[in-house]
C-alpha cells in the first residue's frame, strides 16, 4: 500500500535546533517505503529527539552531527516508527537508508478530506469511508456514482447523492453533499450539481466520503457530508495501465420491456493513464474512451475525456512546487426522465427525449511553499466551465472561478492550525432556462487540531458570504441573532484511542446550503412536466452529531475494523423539490393539467436520526486473500412540523421525509488465490415509503364535477406515472442486487475479468419512473506495465 503523501508535511516536522559549538560530522539518506521502495517525501527524521528535518520531494534527508552516538529516528503517519543506533567520528559522513514498514493497513490509512491535512483514519473525528482504486478496477465502473451505491450508507439516485437519508430526489439541481477534486468543489456553476461521469476515475488515488455535516470546513453545499477524490500523483518508477472492455445488455424478465431487435445492446470503452516523473516534474495524464448503446429507447451516451495534471518542483527553492490539473470532456446523448407506463418502463413518456451535447473543462493552477520555519502555504485556483446544447433550445454556459489560499502549520507538539480564505464566482448565460446570473462567495475558516496521548480533538469555523445578482446572505444563528452580513458555523469533535485498536469517536457540526442559481430561476419542462423558478426560496440550515466507535479485530492473518455509528441530524427551512399544480387553478383538470410540475420549496423542519455500522478488513485466512466492505444503514426521517390536514404533497398519512430508504445493505467480499480473483457484491434497498402524491394518485381527485364512483385508472392521461401506483405494492418488500465478478492474470502485466452485474435480472428503481439496467455481462482486459 503507497503511503507517500502527495505534499511535504514539514509544518510537523521541524523541531527547534540545537547549536552546538562545532559540527563534525553529517548523516545523509534517503527514506523509502519497504513495500514498493517508494521514496516517502516529508518523513521526519530526528537526532536525539533534537534537531529534525524533513526529507525532500525524493526522499533524501541531510543532518549535521557532533562527534559521538546518537539515536536516529523517523516517522510517518501511516508508518511503524524506525529507530536507529548510530556513531560518528570525526568530520565522518554517513549514509543510513531508511526503509519504514506499514503500520495497521486499515486503521492507519492515511486521509485528508476530515481536517484538510494528512491524519490516520483512526484518529479522524467523523465517520469516513476510503474507497480504493482497486474496487473501482475489480467492478469496472466507469462512473464514479456507480461505485458510491457500494458505500455505506450512501444512495446516489439519478445523479443526486444522498449520505444517511440526507438528501431525497431534486432533479439536476442543488446538492447537499459536497463534490470535491483535490479538495476543491466540483460542482457546476448554474445546477450545483455532480458531474458524475466527468470525474478521471483513471487518474484515481483514492474517494474519501464524510458522513455528516461539514460546512464549517467546505461550505455550502457540505451539509449532508463530503466526497473527495483524490487524483494520482507521479511515483519514481514510471507507470502505464490500459483497460478495454465491452459489455452486453441481458433482455428484461419482463418481455414487454424489451424494444431492441436482435440479442442485445452494447456498451464499450478503453481507459488509459500514465505517470511518470522526469527531473524535477511530474506527469500525469490519462483519457477515457466510452460508447452506450443504451437499455432504454432513444437513450445513448458517447463521451471522450482527457486529462493531464503537472506539477514542477523547485531544486534550488526548497519545498516549492507550482502545477496545473486539467481535464475536459465532450459527451453526446439523449436524457431519459420519465417511463411511458408501468407495462413499458423502458420506453420514455411520448416516445420522445432530449438530445444533448455537452461540454466541460476545468483548469486548476496551484503554488505550494512549505518553509523552513514549518508553514505550509498553498494557493490553489480552479476554472470550470459547463457548457450544455440540446435539440430544445434551452442550452447554458456556466462558468466557475474558485480561488482558496490556506496557510497550515503542524507543531511539534501535535499542533495543527489551519486558516484559509476562498473567493468563488459563478457566471451563468441560459437566456431560455434561468436568464443571465452572476454569483459570488466569500468565505473565510479556521480549522485547530490537538493530539494529546489518547485524545485527538478538532474545532473549526467558518464565516461566508453569498450572493446571486440583488439577493444575499442574511446570517442567522438564532431567533435574537439574524440578519447577519454573514452565515457563521462550527463545528468540534475529538477522538480518544481507549484501547490498542480501540477509538470513541464524537463530532457535532452545523450546515446551511444556499439556493443555487437553477433551484431559483428554472423555467423548463422535462417530458410531459414542467419545472418552475422559486425567486424567493431562502437557504435551509441545519446540524449533525453522531457518536462512535472504531474497533479493530485481527482473525488469524486477516485485519479489519468494526465500526458503529449514532447518527442524529436536523433541518430548518428544509429545501424539497416538490411536484404540484403551479398555477391559476380553473376548476377543469383539462386545463389545470397544463400546469403539474417541480419546484424547489421550503417545507419546514426536519429530523434524521439512525445508525450506520460496517465492517472493512483485508488480509490471509489460509492460502486466500480476503477483502472485505459490508455495511447496514437504518434511518428515520420524519418531518417536525408534520400536519396531515395541510401536507398535500406527499402520500397521505405517512410523516417520512420523500425519496427515502429506511434500510441500506451494502456488501463487496473479494477473495485472492495466486492468479484467480473472485468477487461479489450486494446491494438492499428497502421500500420507499413516501413519495409525491400525484405521481400515485389521480389528478382528477381535485376535481367535484368527476362523477361518484367513476373508474380513475381507466380514464387516460389522468395519472403522471400510469401504473406506479400497482408498480409499488409489486415491489414493496425492497430490492436486492447482487452483482459478481471473475479475474484471472494471465501474464504478471496482463488480467481478463468476467463481470456479472444484477446477477439476478432484478427489476429495480432507485426513484418513480426510473428502472435500472437489466443483467449485463461485461469483458474487460487491463495491461498494467
Amino acid at each position: 500500500m503507497i503511503k507517500n503523501v502527495k505534499y511535504i508535511l514539514t509544518g510537523a516536522v521541524f523541531y527547534s535546533c540545537q547549536i552546538y559549538a562545532q559540527t563534525l560530522g553529517v548523516v545523509k539518506g534517503v527514506v523509502k517505503d519497504k513495500s514498493n521502495n517508494e521514496s516517502l517525501p516529508g518523513a521526519v527524521v530526528i537526532l536525539d529527539k533534537i534537531k529534525g528535518i524533513a526529507a525532500d520531494l525524493n526522499g533524501f534527508f541531510y543532518i549535521s552531527a557532533t562527534e559521538g552516538s546518537h539515536i536516529l529516528e523517523c516517522d510517518l503517519v501511516g508508518y511503524k516508527k524506525y529507530s536507529e543506533s548510530i556513531s560518528i567520528k570525526g568530520n565522518d559522513t554517513i549514509v543510513v537508508n531508511i526503509v519504514l514498514k506499514d503500520g495497521n493497513q486499515l486503521l492507519d490509512e492515511i486521509v485528508i478530506s476530515a481536517g484538510k491535512f494528512e491524519q490516520k483514519l483512526s484518529d479522524v473525528t467523523v465517520s469516513m469511508d476510503v474507497i480504493k482504486p482497486a474496487l473501482i478496477e475489480n467492478k469496472a465502473s466507469q462512473s464514479l456514482d456507480i461505485i458510491m451505491n457500494q458505500v455505506p450508507g450512501v444512495v446516489v439516485s439519478d445523479g443526486q447523492a444522498s449520505i444517511r437519508g440526507g438528501s431525497g430526489y431534486s432533479y439536476g439541481a442543488g446538492t447537499r453533499v459536497l463534490m470535491l477534486v483535490d479538495e476543491m468543489p466540483m460542482i457546476s456553476a448554474d445546477a450545483a450539481d455532480i458531474k458524475w461521469n466527468y470525474l478521471p476515475l483513471e487518474n484515481l488515488e483514492q474517494v474519501e466520503v464524510i458522513k455528516g455535516a461539514s460546512s464549517a470546513l467546505f461550505g455550502s453545499s457540505a451539509m449532508n457530508g463530503v466526497i473527495n477524490m483524490r487524483t494520482a500523483y507521479a511515483k519514481d518508477k514510471p507507470q502505464t495501465t490500459v483497460s478495454l472492455f465491452g459489455a452486453t445488455y441481458d433482455a428484461p424478465q419482463h418481455a414487454g420491456y424489451k424494444w431492441w431487435k436482435g440479442t442485445s445492446q452494447t456498451q464499450t470503452g478503453v481507459n488509459f493513464s500514465h505517470s511518470q516523473k522526469i527531473k524535477n516534474l511530474d506527469l500525469v495524464l490519462g483519457g477515457h474512451i466510452f460508447n452506450d448503446e443504451g437499455y432504454r429507447y432513444l437513450e445513448t451516451e458517447k463521451r471522450s475525456r482527457f486529462n493531464i495534471n503537472l506539477k514542477y518542483n523547485f531544486k534550488k527553492i526548497q519545498g516549492l512546487s507550482v502545477g496545473v490539473n486539467t481535464n475536459m470532456m465532450e459527451t453526446r446523448g439523449g436524457l431519459f426522465f420519465l417511463w411511458q407506463n408501468a407495462d413499458s418502463v423502458y420506453f420514455p413518456q411520448g416516445l420522445n427525449i432530449q438530445r444533448f451535447t455537452n461540454q466541460r473543462v476545468n483548469v486548476d493552477p496551484f503554488i505550494t511553499y512549505f518553509s523552513k520555519k514549518g508553514g505550509k502555504y498553498s494557493l490553489r485556483s480552479r476554472y470550470y466551465l459547463t457548457n450544455n446544447t440540446n435539440d430544445k433550445n434551452q442550452g447554458s454556459r456556466a462558468e466557475l472561478y474558485y480561488n482558496e489560499f490556506q496557510y497550515q502549520k503542524r507543531f511539534k507538539n501535535n499542533f495543527t492550525m489551519t486558516y484559509g480564505a476562498v473567493y468563488m464566482e459563478q457566471q451563468v448565460i441560459a437566456d431560455s432556462l434561468y436568464g443571465r446570473h452572476t454569483g459570488k462567495n466569500y468565505a473565510g475558516y479556521a480549522q485547530f487540531d490537538y493530539k494529546y496521548k489518547r485524545l485527538t480533538t478538532s474545532i473549526g469555523l467558518r464565516g461566508e458570504y453569498n450572493r446571486i445578482d440583488t439577493s444575499y446572505t442574511r446570517g442567522y444563528i438564532n431567533p435574537k441573532i439574524k440578519n447577519l452580513p454573514f452565515q457563521p458555523v462550527f463545528r468540534a469533535g475529538m477522538n480518544y484511542h481507549l484501547l490498542e485498536y480501540t477509538f470513541i469517536r464524537a463530532s457535532y457540526g452545523q450546515g446551511y446550503r444556499f439556493p443555487t442559481i437553477a433551484e431559483k430561476y428554472v423555467s423548463t419542462s422535462v417530458s410531459a412536466l414542467k419545472v418552475y423558478p422559486n425567486q424567493n426560496l431562502q437557504p435551509e440550515r441545519g446540524w449533525s452529531a453522531e457518536l462512535g466507535i472504531k474497533q479493530g479485530f485481527r482473525l488469524l492473518n486477516f485485519k479489519g475494523f468494526l465500526d458503529i455509528a449514532g447518527f442524529w441530524t436536523e433541518y430548518q427551512d428544509m429545501v424539497e423539490f416538490a411536484f404540484d399544480i403551479y398555477g391559476p387553478k380553473t376548476g377543469l383538470f383539462y386545463k389545470d393539467k397544463e400546469y403539474a410540475g417541480f419546484k424547489s420549496q421550503n417545507v419546514g423542519s426536519a429530523r434524521i436520526n439512525g445508525i450506520d455500522a460496517s465492517i472493512t478488513g483485508t488480509g490471509k485466512m489460509g492460502p486466500v486473500n480476503v477483502t472485505t466492505l459490508i455495511g447496514y444503514t437504518y434511518t428515520n426521517p420524519i418531518y417536525l412540523n408534520y400536519d396531515r390536514t395541510k401536507d398535500t404533497l406527499g402520500i397521505d398519512g405517512v410523516n417520512i421525509l420523500k425519496y427515502r430508504n429506511r434500510h441500506l445493505f451494502k456488501s463487496d467480499i473479494q477473495l485472492d488465490y495466486k492468479k484467480l480473483s473472485v468477487g461479489w457484491s450486494v446491494r438492499y434497498f428497502s421500500f420507499m415509503e413516501n413519495i409525491d402524491r400525484r405521481f400515485i394518485q389521480s389528478v382528477l381527485h381535485e376535481y367535484n364535477d368527476i362523477p361518484h364512483g367513476v373508474n380513475w385508472d381507466a380514464i387516460p392521461n389522468t395519472y403522471i406515472l400510469p401504473g406506479l401506483k400497482s408498480y409499488r405494492i409489486q415491489h414493496a418488500g425492497g430490492d436486492w442486487v447482487h452483482d459478481m465478478r471473475i479475474s484471472y492474470q494471465l501474464l504478471k502485466k496482463l488480467k481478463i475479468s468476467f463481470i456479472v452485474n444484477n446477477v439476478g435480472n432484478a427489476e429495480y428503481s432507485l426513484r418513480p419512473g426510473d428502472v435500472r439496467p437489466p443483467r449485463m455481462f461485461l469483458v474487460q482486459l487491463m495491461v498494467r506495465i
